[in-house]
């Protein structure tokens, strides 16, 4: 294939770009220079579960206030069906997601593959509007968070009173400068962190057990004041049931534990396309992780809902947004408070890296590859310094408090969580497994319904969920209609036949003739060769092999071509080719043939009837329309020098 040849980039222009390749370029050397990696390497799952753990496990740090904000008293029962939602919904369906997606694709992958042509693209840029919601509000969210931990800790809280929004920013600006300056997933920094962590809670939770069991009247004054309030027990099932949605964002984490999957080493034995070992671990890392943290939702909503008092939690008040940083304060003293408030603005801080690594992961797969991205999307520092000013404008709008930001944080949560239930609902009854497919239905119903309660009384997720959306198919449409005469073809291979014509034809002048294939008789092809004849003014003992292209699915991107050739009635000789854009797969081809054989090709077309704008819409939106005109700008593009440029004729 032809590169282009551009002039030496700036140096900070080279920074900015560190790492990005060239379009396909990948791609192709892949395919011609295959480097194989033993797939057994990676981590034990059980410290791969701390980078999980880093966005999953922090959320202790505000859920338990966010709890008792939402459900008051019965913050303890609706956090019990949170748990079990949880285990018997969440977990099977992403057990299930790491079969289907052992490469850490995740469900979007999933629906990508059920869906074809712009309805799956527009689709797969409805879920990334989600995704960048959880994603960024992880980073906010948690930024915000830990300044709350920072500004009320008694030490500091006279001197930053008042600075949360400031030091917001800084932590947001601080993990952007950490990724600018090149960030690598320090799995034993995340090891070192969830352990502190969840040690440090585990000595709260127990010393706040110890003082329920010893202060007896708390779990009656708490008995007493639910049974005024709500009556009987089925009263608060059903209440805890109405408000488990508001809850819903301690169930972050596991499209994190799937992305995570090929950093599991898994057994030796393992392949890429039979990672046994690998889905086995990963599956026991999304389960462990699940019942540690139910463990830790249930008994830190319950000491922190008796031994908290309700006012405390109210905005503003010393509880809001760090219950469980309250308790370590007032019962085990200024030290260990101020350790426990340390390690929770560490694992939040690094929550939002494993978010940034998630949104950096996320988008180069789909938008660059899709053509919604320029060039520079596929480089991280661009892509770091782009979600960190939209984590500013983010920041800024809900003004650093972690309850505003809790709405849209469990739509993002929620909304991927359903689409990854109908994905594996969808998988099992391809798979023709019945039980499978029923039970999935009914958790797809159930998280289906969360989110629609969700988004009904918290209107916040689903209003910022729907800015990136729109963001995200504006910005993705606009890029692809600049990118649209973009040379977009990965590589390009000829069959033995194909081969064959073109050697032959390098002996002389290289005529090839454009056709819409309709009949494929032959008079379909005579009629044509002396069409361009008469329009072009070409010898009768000139000779031509035909190109037809069929558009295959014009929303794809960027491709492989392979080019097959075949001798019809006889006589014509003719090139096939599937691409998802003519104009794209005629320029490639023909800068192949020029490549290969040292030799200027020809093209001959014939005008397209119609308007011009409606053809080059039927161009942008089905990969055909006004072909002559487009090849050639294509052309142009792609070789800038005029005397190389394959010629162009139109008749």
């Amino acid at each position: 294939m032809a590169t282009t040849q551009h002039p030496a980039p700036s140096r900070l222009r080279a920074w900015m770009l560190e790492g990005l390749s060239d379009m396909g370029k990948g791609h192709a050397q892949q395919a011609q220079r295959p480097e194989p990696e033993p797939a057994h390497q990676g981590q034990r799952w059980y410290r791969v579960m701390c980078l999980t753990g880093v966005d999953y496990f922090s959320t202790l740090g505000y859920q338990p206030g966010i709890a008792a904000l939402a459900a008051g008293l019965l913050s303890p029962i609706a956090t019990i069906v949170l748990v079990i939602v949880t285990l018997a919904g969440a977990l099977p369906v992403y057990r299930r997601v790491a079969e289907e997606s052992p490469r850490g694709e995740g469900s979007i992958a999933m629906l990508e593959r059920l869906l074809s042509f712009w309805k799956g693209k527009l689709f797969v840029l409805t879920l990334l509007g989600f995704a960048a919601t959880d994603f960024l509000i992880t980073i906010t969210l948690s930024a915000a968070d830990a300044s709350t931990h920072l500004v009320e800790n008694p030490h500091l809280n006279d001197a930053l009173h008042d600075q949360q929004m400031l030091i917001t920013l800084l932590l947001v600006a601080l993990l952007g400068a950490v990724f600018l300056k090149g960030f690598l997933e320090a799995i034993g920094v995340a090891v070192a962190l969830v352990v502190a962590y969840l040690a440090l809670n585990a000595v709260v939770v127990t010393v706040g057990l110890w003082h329920v069991i010893t202060e007896g009247h708390v779990v009656t004054d708490w008995s007493n004041a639910l049974t005024a309030e709500h009556g009987n027990v089925f009263v608060m099932i059903g209440m805890a049931l109405l408000v488990f949605p508001k809850l819903a964002l301690g169930m972050s984490g596991f499209e994190t534990g799937v992305a995570v999957m090929p950093h599991v080493k898994g057994d030796p034995g393992d392949t890429e396309e039979r990672p046994t070992g690998r889905i086995r671990d990963t599956k026991k890392l999304l389960t462990t992780a699940a019942l540690i943290m139910s463990c830790f939702l249930i008994t830190t909503s319950f000491i922190t809902t008796l031994l908290i008092p309700e006012e405390d939690f109210e905005e503003g008040g010393p509880a809001n947004g760090r219950a469980l940083a309250y308790l370590a304060h007032d019962y085990l003293g200024g030290t260990f408070g101020t350790v426990y408030d340390v390690s929770t603005i560490a694992i939040l801080w690094f929550a939002g890296a494993s978010a940034m690594a998630g949104l950096l992961n996320l988008m180069p797969r789909y938008l660059p590859r899709y053509g919604m991205a320029p060039h520079w999307a596929r480089a991280v520092r661009p892509m770091v310094i782009v979600f960190t000013l939209v984590a500013f404008l983010v920041t800024w709008i809900f003004d650093a408090d972690v309850d505003a930001q809790g709405g849209a944080y469990a739509t993002g949560v929620l909304v991927l969580i359903s689409s990854a239930a109908i994905a594996v609902t969808i998988a099992a009854r391809k798979a023709g497994q019945r039980n499978w497919t029923i039970a999935f239905a009914v958790i797809s119903a159930v998280f289906l319904y969360t989110t629609v309660v969700n988004v009904i009384e918290r209107p916040d997720g689903v209003k910022i969920g729907a800015c990136f959306i729109a963001g995200i198919i504006l910005i993705s449409l606009l890029s692809r209609l600049l990118r649209a005469f973009e040379l977009r073809v990965t590589s390009v291979t000829l069959d033995p036949m194909a081969e064959r014509f073109v050697r032959d034809m390098a002996s002389r002048k290289i005529r090839f003739i454009a056709n819409e294939p309709d009949n494929r008789d032959k008079a379909e092809y005579r009629d044509k060769i002396e069409q361009i004849r008469q329009d072009n003014d070409v010898p009768g003992q000139e000779d031509f092999v035909f190109v037809e292209v069929t558009v295959t699915d014009p929303s794809e991107f960027e491709a492989g071509l392979t080019v097959h050739g075949e001798v019809l009635h006889d006589r014509y000789r003719v090139l096939t080719l599937e691409s998802s854009s003519v104009p794209n797969a005629l320029a490639a081809f023909l800068l192949h043939v020029r490549d290969t054989t040292g030799r200027t090709p020809h093209i001959y077309f014939e005008w397209t009837e119609g308007s011009p704008f409606a053809n080059f819409l039927r161009f942008f939106l089905f990969g055909q329309g006004e072909v002559a005109p487009v090849t050639r700008e294509v052309l142009r593009e792609a070789e800038p020098d005029r005397a190389r440029r394959p010629r162009v004729h139109t008749g």
